[in-house]
């Protein structure tokens, strides 16, 4: 038997912009498509972008191998090739073995049958027996903590029951290769720590596993090898430390070219943000410290009626650490009422840990994204002081420093 699990060799898949992926069932909906491109100022010609493009790698049986990269990568397009979703453009992949994989939520699951029913329909897929499914079947409700929902339909789930039940049927079914996206973002810390576990005892036990994430902590702990996917491209191929550290290189490099000139971004453009700071307002100390008065300003190139921002604070290694949001302000900020293309965010305290952080930005209009960018500004925060208790080093279980008191009870 080969050693290899999957083996990837320049695979490719291109998309075309602004066309829908459609069948045409009937034949009204063939004569209205063909119609369609015969309209004045239609053109054959059509926008093509590759998310992914000449990707080759192979990954050994027992092997943990982790994906990352920025939103866009080609990380998602990877997975679902690799589970037989979506075929490729160019290439080929081979898989050999079982495979278990958790994309997005509710993939592979049928909305109007039970969990119970679900549980066996994913195990049929997987091409296991009922007596397979039945040994691991008390397993699997347990670490979804959903048997009291075990026989109402999917489809009255919450995200969370959701992603944890899918999660349990495809780290339990025996997989032999087991391939996991992002989608554990939407549980709770406990049970990503749980998933984490799980990923790690499917690894001990000669299972192949990919993961991908944007969590580069969980990363680290998890995959001794790392792939760096960028614009659809294996960028780099190592040891976990090494690749990790490089994409945060890049990342900083990224984040001090101005913002007006960056290309890599999403949305749809009808306006973009072109400038993004952070500054300590204390008079007498011009570094961001813990416990530091600051602002965050931003600067888009337009503005429109409801336009908002929203950017998120993330560690160095990619662990969400705030948000805000100023379509969520109090109704003491009546100056946001006004149609504005600046915008300011004034934190009292800057009550995170010393280290590095970087800023997520999105603009966004009538709950349409019109521009995002990662790494829009990173910034370093130096030791200080928060409600007089001096902080001098990164904190051991997190970032955010939460002011409290202690008191002994009699």
């Amino acid at each position: 038997m080969s050693d290899i699990a999957v083996r990837v060799e320049n695979l490719g898949k291109m998309y075309c912009i602004g066309r829908a992926q459609q069948r045409h069932d009937t034949l009204r909906d063939a004569i209205a498509a063909g119609l369609g491109s015969l309209r004045p100022g239609s053109t054959s010609h059509e926008e093509t972008i590759w998310a992914l493009k000449d990707v080759s790698f192979e990954v050994r049986r027992g092997e943990v191998l982790g994906v990352i990269g920025r939103n866009g990568a080609g990380k998602s397009t990877l997975l679902k090739i690799l589970s037989r979703i979506t075929e490729p453009t160019t290439g080929r992949a081979e898989i050999h073995g079982r495979v278990g994989s958790l994309l997005e939520v509710g993939t592979g699951f049928h909305p109007e049958l039970t969990g119970r029913e679900n549980i066996y329909l994913n195990g049929a897929i997987l091409g296991m027996r009922r007596t397979e499914i039945a040994r691991g079947f008390d397993e699997i409700v347990a670490f979804a903590e959903i048997d009291k929902f075990l026989d109402t339909p999917v489809k009255h789930y919450s995200s969370g029951m959701y992603v944890r039940l899918a999660f349990a049927v495809a780290a339990h079914l025996d997989p032999e290769i087991l391939l996991v996206d992002e989608v554990l973002a939407v549980g709770d810390a406990r049970f990503q720590e749980r998933c984490l576990g799980k990923m790690g005892q499917v690894a001990q036990a000669g299972r192949t596993v990919l993961f991908v994430s944007h969590n580069l902590a969980s990363i680290q702990t998890l995959c001794p090898r790392v792939i760096l996917l960028q614009g659809g491209c294996a960028s780099d191929d190592g040891g976990a430390d090494q690749v990790i550290a490089n994409y945060l290189g890049q990342m900083h490099s990224k984040s001090l070219q101005p913002l007006a000139v960056r290309g890599d971004r999403g949305g749809s453009g009808e306006a973009r943000i072109v400038s993004a700071s952070v500054a300590s307002r204390d008079s007498g100390q011009a570094a961001l410290r813990t416990g530091c008065p600051v602002s965050f300003r931003f600067e888009a190139d337009r503005s429109r009626p409801g336009m908002s921002i929203q950017f998120t604070i993330y560690n160095a290694y990619g662990r969400a650490v705030a948000n805000f949001n100023s379509a969520l302000r109090g109704s003491e900020d009546i100056t946001l009422e006004l149609v504005t293309s600046h915008f300011e965010c004034h934190l009292d305290e800057l009550n995170l840990a010393p280290g590095s952080y970087r800023v997520n930005v999105a603009l966004l209009a009538d709950r349409i994204m019109l521009d995002h960018v990662e790494a829009a500004l990173m910034f370093e925060v130096s030791p200080g002081v928060v409600r007089g208790r001096p902080i001098n080093s990164p904190l051991g279980g997190g970032d955010a420093i939460l002011p409290h008191r202690w008191e002994v009870p009699r």
